[in-house]
């Protein structure tokens, strides 16, 4: 089994805010002119900020079940 992690790359984010407008649990928001990830349980990892952030500063990771990190998908 998989799980997707939510990664944010805070160096890249330029504060837009268009993650927070397109995720559809609200597990995203602004802090300090940057996307701040809420809490990590209420994500449903549905890939929405990823795809939509244009700085590329989201991401999801996927892990397998023994930790491993493995390439994004």
């Amino acid at each position: 089994m998989r799980n997707k992690k939510i990664c944010i790359n805070e160096n890249w984010c330029k504060g837009c805010g268009i993650c927070v407008e397109f995720c559809p649990v609200n597990a995203l928001t602004m802090k300090d002119n940057k996307v701040f990830l809420i809490s990590q349980e209420k994500c449903i990892s549905c890939g929405l900020c990823e795809l939509r952030c244009p700085d590329y500063a989201i991401y999801l990771e996927v892990i397998d079940d023994d930790g491993k990190i493995n390439a994004r998908k």
